[in-house]
């Protein structure tokens, strides 16, 4: 059944309508990811300019495009667009246009819908070092999804990617905060990684763990290179890292 309803469209077909769903939600999660730490609703009420406040209309909506017709800043007060938007757009158009292209179908879906996820968690906790459960349990359920839509890793690979991911960093967390006597990791850590088990399976967990602590350690050193200071208690967004190097992952076990 996945095979024939992703062989409805060509792949082309199936890249432009990754593209555009993704630029579109990728307009949500942005202004989620900015007014949400603000405690500032996404849900209701119509967008407005956060300068002047003037109700955005069908050009300013208009994912990407409407950035660029408006060189980036409001038409009535000229206030800087928040670089967010672009940003986050373009992310998420990307994500669901190579998600769609590689693995055309549920199977698709699934792998955009999870880096989707994913760039929304990754910023907030690069920003904010947050990892909100609502969103961390959306991600969950999109890798249950993708288990009982039968692509991807099987249920049980997932169930125990899901326990063992939050069982290794909660133990961890909690070995540090008995031999240290302070918090070392957020509780929102070891949510993520079991969220991400139940989309990769078990069998990922090593790899994601060795590639999002390699590449904090290599930020760290561009930092120090850079001359920016270095501690060792500096908190680093550990999360993010994981964000950043997941759907890679999705990808490549995709694409092979």
């Amino acid at each position: 059944m996945t095979a024939g309803f992703g062989a409805a469209l060509p792949v082309w077909a199936w890249a432009a309508c990754g593209f555009l769903l993704g630029a579109v939600i990728g307009s949500f999660l942005a202004t989620l990811v900015i007014r949400w730490p603000q405690g500032r609703t996404v849900i209701s009420g119509r967008s407005a300019c956060d300068g002047c406040g003037r109700v955005l209309g069908i050009v300013d909506l208009l994912p990407l495009l409407g950035f660029l017709l408006r060189r980036g800043r409001c038409a009535t007060c000229g206030v800087a667009i928040n670089r967010r938007h672009p940003g986050i757009e373009l992310a998420c158009a990307g994500i669901g246009l190579v998600s769609f292209a590689v693995a055309p179908g549920v199977a698709g879906i699934v792998g955009a819908a999870f880096g989707w996820s994913l760039v929304a968690l990754g910023t907030l906790d690069a920003e904010h070092f947050w990892l909100p459960n609502p969103l961390v349990a959306a991600l969950a359920l999109v890798g249950l999804a993708g288990g009982v839509a039968g692509v991807g890793p099987d249920l049980g690979a997932r169930a125990i990617g899901g326990l063992a991911g939050f069982g290794v960093l909660a133990a961890i967390a909690l070995g540090y905060r008995l031999l240290r006597g302070r918090i070392g990791m957020g509780g929102g850590d070891p949510k993520l990684l079991g969220a991400i088990g139940l989309t990769l399976g078990w069998q990922a967990l090593p790899l994601l763990l060795l590639g999002a602590a390699s590449t904090g350690l290599v930020a760290v050193a561009l930092r120090r290179l850079n001359g920016g200071e270095v501690r060792r208690d500096q908190e680093v967004p550990f999360g993010a890292l994981m964000a950043l190097v997941s759907w890679p992952l999705w990808l490549i076990a995709s694409v092979g």
